[in-house]
């Protein structure tokens, strides 16, 4: 029976993985891809504004 404790961690472990996978291909786009395009978006004109300021600054 050590061999069933010794495989059933690594089984675990790959079912969970496969189903976290699966989740995440399955948010992929549909009705949040807007709403996460827009906030990557947000975030990097802060980030463009931030190193223009920070520009203006050095001179």
């Amino acid at each position: 029976m050590d061999y069933v404790s010794a495989i059933v961690p690594p089984l675990v472990m790959a079912v969970f993985f496969i189903g976290l996978v699966v989740t995440i291909i399955k948010n992929q786009g549909g009705a949040n891809k807007a709403k996460e395009d827009a906030a990557v978006d947000a975030m990097l004109a802060r980030e463009a504004a931030r190193g223009a300021e920070a520009a203006g600054e050095d001179r």
